[in-house]
């Protein structure tokens, strides 16, 4: 059975604001994007990817000791519902003591802590960048997400030759407001559902990141940005490693409709709610892909406009 592939949208971060328009519509109706001229030196991710492969090569006690803050943010070990799966979570990676830390706590040799440290740093500055830029291209102008926390997920995939034709990870949504993702170079899987319900291929491309909008970019433009539905799948036997950064919520936490997004044509979609108690709502059985927010819809109880 041949599969289709899907040509994601390619943003050139140097080249705005003639980009403006191309990002809102890739952010609006696909919620996925590439970009490029993005700053960060190939030998820098090359580094970076084989740091991440050190660090699951430590003992399985060794891995527990990495907490989590908010839930779903400290080690995922294989599960009944993502067997093949392993990732470490870093909760905040926009700061330096708590990337430290964080390398301490699972026996990162010097050289690897600084680079990890380093990558996190230029990682930060590009989401960020990113973010302003998207905000930008739905006409709010200035929004600065500089305090947004942000987590680390470093992802990788135990892929073997009686895995291949098994999910790596099951149908979800992020649930915070942008991804910046390292894709694995050398091993594909991922999949993202487009505007007819259907799952696309999405091949690596070299020298790329990929961004996925996710729940609380939806919320946050009042429904004019979409959250994807995305999975990996195992399609060949060879271990697969990604790098992601999650832009998460305001840093007080509270998240809700932007004001600008909300008029007479456009009434508020959703309620004022916790990000934590967000997080906490999306562990709940068939509440990973998106489902949660409809628990959160402005006419589930009474909202100031």
């Amino acid at each position: 059975m041949q599969e289709n592939t899907i040509s994601v949208p390619v943003i050139d971060l140097t080249d705005f604001p003639s980009e403006r328009s191309k990002l809102a519509a890739a952010s609006t109706v696909l919620g996925c994007f590439r970009v490029v001229n993005h700053g960060i030196p190939e030998a820098m991710r090359a580094d970076m990817k084989a740091a991440v492969r050190s660090l699951f090569e430590i003992s399985a006690e060794a891995k527990l000791r990495n907490v989590e803050i908010i839930p779903g943010s400290g080690y995922m070990p294989p599960s009944t519902r993502n067997p093949f799966y392993e990732a470490f979570g870093l909760y905040n990676a926009a700061s330096t003591s708590d990337v430290r830390a964080f390398c301490s706590l699972l026996e990162a040799s010097p050289f690897h802590q600084e680079i990890i440290s380093s990558y996190a740093s230029k990682l930060h500055d590009l989401i960020v960048d990113i973010a302003s830029k998207l905000a930008d291209s739905l006409g709010l102008v200035g929004y600065s997400f500089q305090d947004w926390p942000c987590q680390f997920r470093l992802n990788k995939y135990n892929f073997t030759n009686e895995t291949v034709g098994f999910p790596g990870v099951q149908i979800h949504t992020d649930s915070g407001f942008l991804t910046v993702l390292q894709e694995d170079e050398s091993v594909g899987g991922l999949e993202i559902m487009d505007s007819t319900g259907n799952f696309m291929v999405v091949d690596p491309v070299p020298g790329t990141f990929l961004v996925n909008l996710g729940d609380i970019a939806k919320v946050w433009s009042n429904g004019r940005l979409h959250n994807i539905k995305h999975r990996v799948q195992c399609k060949e036997a060879l271990p697969r490693i990604s790098i992601a950064l999650f832009m998460l919520a305001p840093k007080d936490d509270m998240v809700e409709p932007q004001q600008d997004f909300i008029d007479f044509e456009h009434p508020r979609l959703y309620q004022t709610f916790l990000f934590k108690e967000y997080r906490k709502l999306r562990l709940s059985p068939g509440a990973s892909a998106g489902e949660a927010l409809s628990l959160l819809a402005a006419d589930q109880a009474t909202v100031k406009v």
